[in-house]
Formats: C-alpha cells, structure tokens, sequence
C-alpha cells in the first residue's frame, strides 16, 4: 500500500484502497462529469509530462487562481507537484494590484485561470510581472491558451520515467505550496507549507471525521486557494469519499439537494445566512404550525450533546426532530452527518440549533500558518463541547502564553514565510508558532478561542475589550447582520452596524412603517434606529459596564468581499472599515471631522 508522505501521494493510495469510479466531479453545462481516480492520475500525469517539456523546473512556481472549486484545479495540483514545482494558489476576488503583487513576490512561471473574470484582471497586469510567460485558462475562452493544450502536449509518454524519477526525490519536508494570506491589514504574507505539513494535517484530520470510508460523498464550495478546504479536498481523497464541486455560492442549495452530500465544511457566515432563511421561513407561517415551529427553535437553542439535558428533554426533542427540523435535513440533501465550521468563530447558539436538528456542526480552529487544522469537535468518544473548538488533533500540542496566546508546536507549522525571515522569527520562536489569538485549555482539555490579540484594545480609562465576544453576542439578534466594535483609546465602546436590511423590511412592513426608496433612507429611520437601540441595550446586559456599546452608527451598504468591508475568508477588515466609516465614527465620539 503506498505510504502517504506527499501530497501527490493521495491518489495513488485512494487507487490502491479504493478505485472511485467517480473521484471528483464536476458540472458541465448543466450535467454533474466523474473523474475516476485512475482518469485523474493519468491526467495528473499528462501535466507534469507537459510541464517538463515547457521547461518547468524543480522549485519553479505555478499560479492557479479559480472562482470555484473544480476537477481542472486538482489535475494540475498534482500534475504541479510531481515534478517538484511548487503551486501558488491566488484568491479570485482581490484586487489587480494584490495580483501584480503575488504573482511578482512569487516570481510565478505560468499562471492557470478559470474564466473571462479572473483572465481579464491578470491580462491587465501580465506586462508588469516579467517572470510570466503564459497564461492558461481552463474554460474554453476565444483567443487564450487552453489548458487543455498541456493534456495534449502530455500524450506522449516518453519522458513518464523522468517524472518517476524526480517523483521519488521529493521529500515530505520539500516545499510544496506558497499561500498567500489576505490579511486584514497590510500586504500578504507568502506562507510556505511543506508536504509533510499539510499531509500530517489531513491524515490527522481524518481521525475526526465520522465517516464509513469509500462510501460517502462531499460536497466543495469555500475557496480551494485557502488552505482549509484544500486540506478537506487531500483527506477526503485519503478516505475514499467522491468529491462534487458546487456551481457557486447561490447554487449550493441545489445542489445540496442533487449531490445528497454526508459532509461539507461551512464558514459561520454561511450558517448563519442559512439560519435566518429558515427563521424568515418560520416566521411566515401561521397558527399552530408557527406555534410549533418556534417550539421546536427554543428546543434546539436550550441543546446541549450526550443528552446531559435529562430524558424529558431528550424526548421532546425526538418529537421536534420529526415534526420540524426533519424539514432542516431535507432542505440540506437528507444526508448530511457533519458540517466542519471553521474560519471564524461559530456563534454557540448556531452550534446548538444544528446539533439538535440533527446536523452535526463541528467547529475547529487552525490557520493557513498550521495547514490549518490545530483542534476540532468530534461528536463521538465525548469529543464535543458546546463553544469550544474542540481538543487538538493528534500529534499537536497546545499551550497558553504567559499573555493568554495560543502556541502551537505540530507537524503542520509551516516553513515560514517566504522571503521574510524577519516575520517568521517574529511567530515561530522555540518551535511553537505564536497564533495571535487568546484562549484557554478547559480542565478536559477543550480549547477555547477568545478572542484575537491583534483585535483587543484598551479604552482611554485603561480597561481591556475584547471586541468579538461582544459582537458574537449582538449578532444574535435578527436587526443585526454584521456589527465592529470600535474604541481603542476612547473613553467608551461604540460600534458600527450594518443593519440585516432584508429582515428590517419585512418588519417595517408588519407594523405598517415607513422606510423611504433606499438603504440610506433605512439607516436613518427613527424607528429603525430605536428598534435597534433596544436590540443593543438587551444584549448589554451580558457585559461589565465598561464594555457595554453605548453608541451605534448604522451602515447603509452591505459588508462583503466586492465592497472590500471583508478578507476572502469573511473576516472584517477592520482598519478598512474604520477608515471608510471615519464620518459616523468622528459623529460618535464627538470628534471633528477633519
């Protein structure tokens, strides 16, 4: 059996120990395509051949920049690193200029790109990166190199045995990719992962995952560039499950109910837009369907795993199970066993409703810095504890800093960063990577994330805030669709709130209010503006005096990735929020505007 020690390891033990007849699949004008995993290797091998005739070397790098995840991306991923080159995986939405910059500080060779989108941006740049020589695209796009001229050029077997040959050179500490992150402040950081890295990342993984191998089917939709679903991608592949692509972010609730996956992984964004559809769902509904709707939401908010809630509770939840969330289940494919959450922090609340609907949402903790994975909840063996993100997966070891910083030391911890060896001595020091997140380690050993070093700061009267537990807590409410704390060395918190503009209509509408033509007229709102105030003022209660938000400014556009209000990932960027909100934020605290 082969030994899984480099990542183009995967499919070759996934040919010897399962033979999917459909490995990775992909939809093509409107019908689902199968790869086997023996197609995939060939084609794999069709690549790396293509690529030695192209003049690739060992150590050269190779961009892909995809808008969704597809069976092309992972043939080139291993057709890539079988001959020792190394692939740069880019995020498809940022800027022109972050691509100038990656694609230059990478020095990449060629560039592989998924459509006319992403294809326009490099085309705009590609004078200005002198190492590149060509650029690929995997849709068929008039006058631009297909990449299916490399399947073509690597036809001829000939040179099969030099592939072979530079294939057992690799070692497992080799590099293998460079991801770049899309900080939330300043210019990307290139961070250098080794084979080893992320297989020991994805084979442990694999411990956690509650599956029957070679049976089960996944569904793949966040972005491969970033580390956590290309890990998922390498385990599933590890642990025979066939892989379908989803079409994009607006398609997945089709093809949840086409594929009938038993896995995907999910951001908490996602999980909580899919939350408020099945409340507006909810709150449509009347009399005693309504009555036992909510019930049945209340149920689910109170859950707590291993029925440690008694039997009666046990026992009605087995009758909102059938009544209610089987519903949930149904709309999500029917066979969803778990859901990996990660990225973000996961509101508790979310953790409960899921779980008791039967969907099991498994919340973990890891960054591109450790290939991610550091722990994850595992609903078996007493694995799974309500706001943590579970224990550390095998072969990590977790320890708190004197400052409450979470260190990691593990065979995920990266190389460093490339070209920044001033930055990677800054949080590798004594072979633990310093996360910049604060936690704790319960007396079971769960650990806890709260909050991120980087984002706590002190008001003017010298007291702590820890801004993302405060607006975990706030964006419970249904008024609130995202909301920043803000007030380092001011004299109180204040926040801004990007108001949820959907479910504030249909309120509006219920009381007979009314919010004028557009989102500017809503945030100005009187009656907008105190309903939230009341929203603010119960969930206050919950913190110290000193933490409590005592302003607010309602934002009139929706923070997203194309407004630059979020990273790929969906985390805030809070200093470009800040800057582009400097008007409201002067308003609050009384400041002149400059």
């Amino acid at each position: 059996m082969t030994q899984v020690k480099r990542l183009f390891d995967f499919p070759y033990y996934q040919l010897e120990k399962f033979n999917l007849n459909k490995a990775l699949v992909t939809k093509y004008n409107g019908e689902w395509i199968g790869t086997s995993t023996e197609e995939y290797i060939a084609k794999a091998n069709q690549i790396s051949r293509a690529l030695l005739r192209m003049g690739v070397k060992s150590k050269d790098n190779i961009a892909l920049i995809s808008t969704t995840n597809r069976t092309e991306w992972n043939i080139m991923d291993i057709g890539i690193l079988q001959i020792g080159a190394q692939d740069v995986p880019i995020y498809p939405t940022i800027s022109e200029d972050e691509y100038e910059y990656v694609l230059n500080h990478s020095e990449s060779k060629y560039c592989f790109v998924s459509d006319k989108e992403v294809l326009a941006k490099v085309k705009k740049i590609k004078d200005k990166v002198p190492s590149l020589e060509e650029v690929y695209s995997f849709d068929e796009i008039e006058g631009t190199k297909n990449w299916k001229e490399l399947l073509t050029l690597g036809e001829d077997d000939s040179n099969q045995q030099e592939v072979e040959d530079i294939k057992k050179s690799i070692k497992e500490d080799d590099l293998a990719t460079i991801i770049y992150t899309s900080g939330t402040t300043g210019k990307p950081k290139g961070v250098m992962l080794s084979h080893k890295n992320i297989v020991s990342n994805a084979i442990n993984s694999a411990s956690r995952l509650p599956l029957n191998e070679g049976s089960n089917v996944a569904i793949s939709f966040l972005p491969v560039c970033h580390i956590y679903e290309r890990m998922l991608l390498y385990m599933y592949q590890y642990s025979g499950v066939t892989i379908y692509f989803a079409e994009s972010i607006e398609k997945i609730s089709d093809n949840l109910k086409e594929v009938k996956p038993h896995v995907m992984s999910a951001v908490p964004r996602l999980l909580e837009k899919v939350y408020d559809k099945i409340i507006a769902k909810g709150t449509a509904l009347t009399g005693i369907k309504k009555k036992l709707f909510y019930w049945a939401v209340e149920l689910g908010l109170k859950y707590e795993p291993y029925g440690q809630n008694g039997w009666w509770y046990e026992f009605r939840l087995k009758i909102a199970r059938k009544l209610i969330f089987s519903k949930w289940e149904e709309a999500l494919g029917g066979n969803l066993k778990v859901i990996a959450s990660g990225s973000a922090a996961l509101q508790p609340r979310l953790a409960r409703v899921f779980n008791a609907a039967g969907i099991g949402v498994m919340e973990g903790y890891g960054l591109t810095e450790t290939s991610p994975v550091v722990a994850v909840n595992d609903m078996r063996d007493n694995g799974f504890k309500i706001g943590t993100v579970g224990k550390p997966i095998p072969e990590t070891e977790v320890k708190i800093g004197k400052d409450g910083e979470i260190l990691v030391k593990g065979p995920q911890v990266m190389l460093g960063y490339y070209k920044d060896q001033e930055k990677t001595d800054e949080v590798l020091q004594e072979g633990y990577f310093h996360t910049g997140d604060i936690g704790e380690i319960d007396s079971d050993g769960f650990l806890k994330i709260t909050d991120r070093k980087k984002e706590m700061f002190k008001t003017s009267g010298g007291k702590y805030i820890a801004p993302q537990t405060i607006e975990n807590a706030m964006k419970q409410s249904r008024f609130i669709d995202q909301i920043m704390v803000v007030g380092e060395g001011e004299k109180m918190p204040a926040a801004f709130i990007q108001p949820n503009f959907e479910f504030i209509e249909d309120w509006a509408k219920r009381k007979k209010i009314e919010l004028g033509d557009s989102k500017q007229d809503l945030v100005e709102n009187k009656s907008v503006i105190e309903r939230i105030q009341e929203e603010v003022d119960f969930y206050n209660e919950r913190f110290g005096k000193w933490e409590r938000i005592k302003k607010f400014e309602l934002t009139p556009e929706i923070w997203s990735v194309e407004n630059d209000h979020l990273t790929p990932t969906m985390k805030m960027k809070r200093k470009v929020i800040k800057e582009k909100y400097m008007e409201l934020y002067n308003r609050m605290y009384e400041h002149p505007s400059s």
